[in-house]
Parts: structure tokens; sequence; C-alpha cells
């Protein structure tokens, strides 16, 4: 009972988390944009870009998150839960293409640079250094149990990070009047951010095909399980991701003709250990004897 309740208000809380970042977000962009505007900045302009899609990607991720926790039905069996794959893979694809129109842009205002003040720029910078680092540290306890959260964390991680590169082009441009610095800003900002964003887009992407789950390796599950006393064999294997946060394993299981309904028990329970010790929470198992002939395996699904 305690578990639970420990469960639920880790829930609330990251609820509450995604809330707030959500809104110091979207007050920074509003900020950023009229700055970037009124002092002909393109690196504010390309930062609120960027501060834009991590709003949009909180919004979704903060969505997800929510529509996981819907109880499964008759139609929809596993609930909600894969659209947590599914947004994780649209954040990452809506971020590369907006990093992909700032380079474009920035191209331009370097070869072609406008003047503009350094010193706002390096204050307004300084600000976005304080909101995302202060975002990322909301999602820094909960990064590594949902890739969802991860996201969040990385990309507010990467804004401070990026916002700090303005801060230092804001203060070089005040001093030295080196305008191009402004567009030079801008598409390192964006090689960051993609840099950032790829082992997200990768592991979003294999996720959503059903690709085996970083972090598990199927041949070496199989010699472990194969290794239990009364298997003679494992085949039909698979594992795939139910949602950022659950796996889900199915297998046939070969043993003698004779092996007990007790047997059989402990083996299902020990495999059902060596999933849980992989990070596979669901699982389901079929089991065949020697002279059973499967179908299944001979055509290859």
């Amino acid at each position: 009972m305690q578990d639970h309740h420990n469960h639920s208000t880790e829930i609330n809380d990251l609820n509450q988390r995604f809330l707030i970042g959500i809104a110091l977000n979207i007050v920074f962009v509003l900020v950023e944009v009229g700055s970037g505007f009124y002092y002909n900045s393109l690196a504010l302009l390309s930062d609120a870009g960027h501060n834009l899609s991590d709003v949009v990607s909180l919004l979704l991720a903060l969505l997800a998150f929510r529509l996981a926790k819907v109880k499964p039905d008759s139609k929809y069996t596993y609930g909600y839960r894969k659209t947590t794959i599914l947004v994780s893979l649209l954040n990452a694809i809506l971020l590369v293409f907006a990093m992909g129109a700032i380079v474009w842009e920035s191209m331009e205002r370097f070869k072609n640079p406008a003047q503009t003040s350094g010193n706002p720029i390096a204050i307004i910078a300084g600000v976005g250094i304080v909101i995302n680092a202060l975002t990322a540290w909301m999602f820094l306890k909960n990064k590594d149990q949902d890739l969802n959260v991860k996201g969040a964390y990385l990309h507010m991680l990467s804004d401070a990070l990026v916002s700090l590169g303005v801060l230092v082009a804001g203060l070089v441009i005040s001093y030295t009047q080196w305008y191009w610095l402004d567009g030079g800003v801008s598409i390192v900002i964006a090689i960051v951010v993609l840099y950032s964003t790829w082992d997200l887009l990768k592991k979003s992407f294999n996720l959503s095909i059903d690709a085996v789950p970083d972090g598990i390796e199927l041949e070496s599950l199989k010699v472990e399980m194969e290794r239990i006393s009364g298997v003679l064999e494992i085949h039909h294997i698979h594992i795939w991701a139910i949602s950022t946060t659950l796996n889900s394993f199915t297998a046939h299981v070969k043993v003698q003709n004779y092996t007990s309904w007790k047997d059989i028990l402990r083996i299902k329970k020990n495999i059902r250990h060596i999933l849980h010790h992989q990070n596979i929470q669901h699982s389901t198992i079929e089991f065949e004897v020697v002279d059973e002939n499967c179908d299944e395996v001979n055509n290859q699904i």
C-alpha cells in the first residue's frame, strides 16, 4: 500500500513539474521573440524557435504521460501507452526540422551580418540559462525512467548550454562589433541541438517499429534462460516496448514430454525473474513438448 502511495505521489509530482516547465518556457519564448525583433538578433530568435519547440515537446510529453495512465479496455488492450513512444518520435522529428530552418536562415545572416546590440542579448541569454537549468533540474530525478522525461531533460540542458553560448556572443559583440557572431552562434546552436537530438530520434524510431529496446541483449537473454533446469530450447522470441517505460516479451519454451506442472511453474517463475532484471515487465510464455511441431517457427513468424 505504501509503494502505491509513493508511486501516485511521484506521478503527481512529475505532472506538476511538466506544468511548471511549460509555463516558464512560454514566458521566456515571448521575451526572446520580442527582444529578438527589437534588437534585430537572429541568435535570440533562433533560440526562441528552439525554446518554442521545447514548449511543444513538453506539452506533447505531458499529454503522452497522461494518456499512458488511461486504463486498457476491450479495444485498446494496452491502453494508450504506445503514444509515449510516438510522441517522443514526433518531438525529435519536429526538432530536426526546426533546426534545419534555423541553419538555413543563419547561413544568410552569417554572410550578410546585421547590426545588433550585444549587452541586451547577453542579459536575456543569462535569464535563459537560469530558466533552462531550473527546468532541466526538475526532470533530473526521473530522466532514466522514461524516454520522454529524458528527452525533456536533454532539451532543457542543451538549452542552458546554448543560452550560455548566446550570452558569450552578446558580450563579444558589445566589445568588438563582430556582428557575424550573431549568425555564427545560431549555426552552433543548431548543431548542438541536432547532436543532442540524434540519440533520442534513433531510440524513438527503434521503439516505434518494435525493435528490441536498448540495454536488452536478446541472444544473451536466450542463453541465460536456456540454462534453467528443464528448459531444452527457447524460440520464437519477441521483445518490444509497450511504452517508453514498459517492455514486453513473448516466447515458446520447449520442455520434455514428461515435465510436471510443478516444474512448469518453477521454470516460468525463473524466466520471469530473469526478465525482471532486464527491465521486462510483461511476459507471455507458451510451453511446448519435444514431440510438438511449432508451425510458427517453421514459418519464421
